[in-house]
């Protein structure tokens, strides 16, 4: 919902950060792949009912995966296998944290599998639009390698939620509910906006 304001927020220091990384020669992937390895640290953590050390480390994971794209176009430009890395491995930290929150906390399993679930379906709708928009010749509305568009639940939303369900352990069962449905609006915007752009 508020993602293209958050990003062009942040968008001077993230690309101050990816330029230096880039002198110094850091790969994207790697960057891709920091972010991914301490969001599995994370749902690690909250698996183990360590909330504050899962707060830190997915709040923490969320700056490499905010920065490889700037990096990417500082070191001459995205690419389709960048793109691919990117949204392989939110949608795995995605997951993964959630199913850490179940395991860790009982009482939120079944508000977690809906949520769950609601991810897997968003996922693929927008893999799926975004195949069916790039083979209809349809522009990309921003320099990601996908046609995401806005909507309800982004990932400024989802770094909220997921922050919340951790750091207020007693709220994640509600939490997890709430985001559900938000996910849900999400799905049908997506479908809404196939239906536009693909008829």
């Amino acid at each position: 919902m508020i993602d293209a304001e958050v990003r062009a927020a942040l968008a001077p220091t993230l690309d101050r950060l990816a330029r230096r990384l880039a002198r110094h020669g850091v790969p994207p992937l790697v960057m891709t792949l920091t972010g991914l390895l301490l969001a599995l640290a994370a749902a690690t953590a909250a698996a183990l009912a360590l909330w504050w050390a899962a707060l830190a480390l997915w709040l923490v994971s969320r700056l490499p995966d905010g920065v490889d794209g700037p990096l990417a176009r500082a070191t001459g430009g995205s690419t389709p296998l960048g793109g691919w890395a990117d949204i392989s491995a939110d949608l795995a930290a995605y997951g993964s944290f959630v199913v850490g929150c179940a395991i860790g906390n009982p009482d939120a399993r079944v508000a977690c599998l809906v949520l769950l679930l609601t991810y897997y379906v968003n996922g693929g709708s927008l893999l799926a639009l975004s195949a069916a928009a790039t083979e209809r010749g349809v522009e990309r509305p921003d320099e990601r390698t996908f046609h995401f568009g806005r909507s309800l639940a982004e990932g400024t939303e989802t770094i909220v939620v997921h922050s919340l369900m951790v750091l207020v352990p007693g709220w994640m069962p509600g939490l997890a509910w709430g985001f559900a449905a938000m996910v849900l609006v999400t799905i049908g915007q997506r479908i809404r906006r196939a239906g536009r752009i693909l008829a």
